[in-house]
């Protein structure tokens, strides 16, 4: 076994702790990262704050680094490579998901970079919050040049989580796009579609995100709280973006999409009730994504590279990972966290 360092959370669940982790020798398609800039996502703060049970919890599945180490298998990748992965590091490979490149879909559900099973040996996998990480070759990312390797690392969860439904929807010039929520997951969807060429409205409660808007790149803000804002806006999106993070009634957001149109929710993942009619009403979707496969991914980062797009980030320290919990907690951050682990030994 590979020892490294790490932020473990502790039994009662609440906060992290430093310690020592183990991770497996390198199989013959393994690559040792050096985990350079991890991000902090919603799903780390909700595993945190809901954890249960005795497995281990090591968060974190945005990151970027350095290959240090490879597999004797290993051509895609030689030590001193800059990379990225992101929250799914095995799949099956075998079902009809995998074989179209949709490996977040596996039918038989794919490995997650923290809190999952590794196929081979059981084990419950832990996160990027850590100096180390071990992971198959094909579920690792070369990281364009150009690309800041601490602003970059959010786009492996969030960023892709965004990208494939932008791709999907065939979102492009001419395309009228909103984007509900502007944060973590939202910042990068109005970057993306701008991007696309896009044109791209912010949905906000109040008026005072209109300067970021337009900062990232938006045509229009609309203040959802405003009924008459709503009202004039009434089906003239083609696609909108639902980012918020949780539970709120998705009928003004249907209300917004234009005939054919689709929202696509992707911000809280619990019930949605919807009347037939509000679907009805306008042949509109409702539809949703999570995650990327392989070659989404991919796409996604060679996208981003291309068009100057990474995450507005504030870094801290890794030692201030439960400050940055609890302010994300709070929404104090805009856009997205990223920790910054050099301040943990590389070797054990």
């Amino acid at each position: 076994m590979r020892s490294t360092l790490g932020w473990q959370a502790d039994r009662a669940g609440t906060t992290l702790r430093r310690t020592s982790l183990e991770r497996r020798e390198l199989r013959a398609d393994d690559v040792a990262v050096r985990v350079d800039y991890c991000g902090v996502c919603h799903t780390d703060l909700h595993a945190v704050r809901t954890r249960t049970g005795e497995a281990p919890l090591v968060p974190g599945h945005e990151f970027t680094g350095v290959v240090t180490d490879i597999g004797h298998e290993v051509t895609r990748f030689a030590i001193g490579d800059q990379v990225a992965v992101g929250n799914i590091v095995d799949s099956c490979g075998a079902c009809a998901m995998c074989r179209a490149g949709q490996e977040n879909f596996c039918h038989e559900f794919p490995t997650l970079t923290y809190a999952g099973t590794d196929r081979y040996d059981g084990t419950t996998t832990l996160g990027a919050y850590s100096r180390e990480y071990i992971v198959r070759d094909d579920f690792t990312y070369p990281l364009p040049a150009g690309l800041d390797p601490a602003a970059a690392a959010p786009l492996l969860c969030a960023g892709v989580t965004v990208w494939e439904p932008l791709q999907a929807l065939g979102v492009g010039p001419g395309t009228r796009v909103a984007v509900a929520g502007l944060g973590g997951l939202g910042h990068l969807a109005v970057k993306l579609a701008v991007a696309l060429g896009a044109d791209t409205t912010v949905i906000s409660r109040s008026a005072d995100k209109a300067d970021d808007a337009r900062r990232l790149g938006g045509h229009d803000l609309i203040v959802s709280t405003d009924q008459r804002q709503m009202a004039a806006a009434r089906d003239r999106f083609d696609v909108v973006v639902d980012t918020i993070a949780v539970p709120h009634d998705v009928t003004p957001y249907l209300g917004l999409v234009a005939l054919d149109g689709t929202l696509s929710h992707l911000g809280h993942l619990g019930t949605v009730t919807v009347q037939a009619t509000d679907l009805l009403i306008g042949r509109k979707k409702l539809s949703s994504a999570g995650s990327g496969g392989r070659p989404a991914t991919a796409a996604m980062l060679e996208f981003c590279a291309q068009h100057n797009v990474t995450a507005d980030i504030e870094l801290l320290p890794s030692a201030r990972v439960n400050e940055a919990l609890d302010r994300l907690e709070r929404n104090d951050v805009r856009y997205r966290f990223v920790l910054d682990m050099s301040d943990l030994p590389q070797n054990r």
